[in-house]
C-alpha cells in the first residue's frame, strides 16, 4: 500500500533545545524517501523515527546553514555504512558546492553507494519521475537558499454511472484506460481529471515571490515560523518568516494542510504560533510541528 506522509525529525532553527532537535524532515512518497534539510543530530532522530538509510532515494538541502546541513556528514557515511542498494540523488544550492564536498567527505569512511548531485542554479525542475517532478524556487535569506516543490502529474477518475450508461464493465474499463478509445468510446467520455497531489517545503527565508509559487495549491505546505508576529522586524533582519506571514501566503495560495515549523528558541508556547496563524485567516488543517510526528499527506479530492 503506498504511503504518503511527512515524518518531522527535528524543528529547532539555530540551536537545537532540550526538546527540539535540528532541522530533519523526510517525505514518505509512495515507495520513495525524499530527506529534507538534514541539520545536525538528524541520523539519531532517523532511529527514534524508525527510518532506515535504506528509505532514502532523494536529499534536499535549502542552504548551507547549519542547522540545515550539518547532519548530511552522517547520513551520507550510513548511507555508505548500511551499503543501500540504490542509489540516492542529492539537491542544494549550487553555490554551497564547497560545503556540500566538506560534508560529504567530512571523514574518512568506505564510499559503496553511488551518490548523484543535481544542484540548483535557478528557478526550475531538478527531476523527473513517473510519480512527481521536483522544481525548485529561489527564496529570500542572507545566505542562497532554495525551497522544493513536488507535483504529482494529474491523472483520470472513472465515473461508474458513464461507464455503465456505454456498457463499459470489467476488463473493459482498464482496456479503455490503457488505449484511451473502446469501440467509439474516449476516455475522456467515460471519466474526469483527478488533480495530483502538490507538496512544498518552504525554509529560511523572507516573503517573496518563490514562496508564493511553491505554495500555490498545495495540498500541504511545510513552511518555517521561526519568529510570532510580534517580532516581524527580527524576521525581516534576519531572513524569516512569522507565524501570521506563513499563514496568509498559505491562505492567498489555497493550501489544504499547513505545517508550521522551525521555531526561535525564544519562544516555549507552541499554542501562540497556531493561534497566530488562525488570527491570519488560514482556516485549513493546521499543524504545529513537534519532534517525531507523523502528518499524512491529505487524501486526493
Amino acid at each position: 500500500m503506498s504511503v504518503r506522509e511527512l515524518v518531522v525529525l527535528g524543528t529547532a532553527s539555530q540551536v537545537p533545545t532540550r526538546h527540539r532537535n535540528h532541522n530533519g524532515y523526510l517525505l514518505r512518497w509512495d515507495g520513495e524517501g525524499i530527506l529534507f534539510d538534514p541539520g545536525e543530530g538528524t541520523q539519531r532522530q532517523m532511529l527514534r523515527a524508525g527510518v532506515a538509510a535504506h528509505d532514502l532515494n532523494r536529499i534536499c538541502v535549502t542552504h548551507f546553514h547549519g542547522d540545515h546541513s550539518l547532519g548530511l556528514a552522517g547520513v551520507i557515511q550510513r548511507i555508505n555504512l548500511d551499503r543501500v542498494p540504490h542509489e540516492i540523488t542529492a539537491h542544494y544550492p549550487r553555490s554551497g558546492k564547497r560545503f556540500f564536498d566538506r560534508l560529504r567527505y567530512a571523514t574518512a569512511y568506505r564510499e559503496t553507494v553511488p551518490l548523484t548531485e543535481v544542484p540548483a542554479a535557478a528557478d526550475g525542475v531538478l527531476a523527473t519521475t513517473p510519480g512527481y517532478t521536483l522544481e525548485a524556487r529561489r527564496l529570500s535569506h542572507p545566505v542562497e537558499s532554495y525551497g522544493y516543490r513536488l507535483t504529482e502529474p494529474d491523472g483520470r477518475r472513472m465515473l461508474p454511472e458513464r461507464l455503465a450508461a456505454h456498457g463499459i464493465e470489467g476488463p473493459d474499463v482498464g482496456r479503455l484506460q490503457r488505449e484511451g478509445v473502446l469501440g467509439g468510446v474516449m476516455l475522456e467520455d467515460v471519466s474526469e481529471v483527478r488533480r495530483g497531489q502538490r507538496f512544498a517545503f518552504v525554509m529560511d527565508t523572507r516573503l517573496c515571490d518563490g514562496v508564493h509559487a511553491l505554495a500555490d495549491g498545495c495540498d500541504m505546505l511545510v513552511i518555517e515560523s521561526t519568529f510570532l508576529d510580534e517580532d516581524t522586524g527580527l524576521a525581516v533582519e534576519h531572513g524569516h518568516l512569522t507565524a501570521g506571514q506563513a499563514a496568509r501566503a498559505a491562505r492567498d495560495a489555497g493550501v489544504r494542510h499547513l505545517v508550521l515549523t522551525h521555531f526561535s528558541q525564544r519562544y516555549s508556547e507552541p499554542a501562540e504560533f497556531e493561534r497566530q496563524a488562525r488570527a491570519a485567516g488560514f482556516e485549513g488543517e493546521l499543524t504545529v510541528a513537534h519532534d517525531l510526528l507523523r502528518v499524512p499527506v491529505p487524501q486526493r479530492r
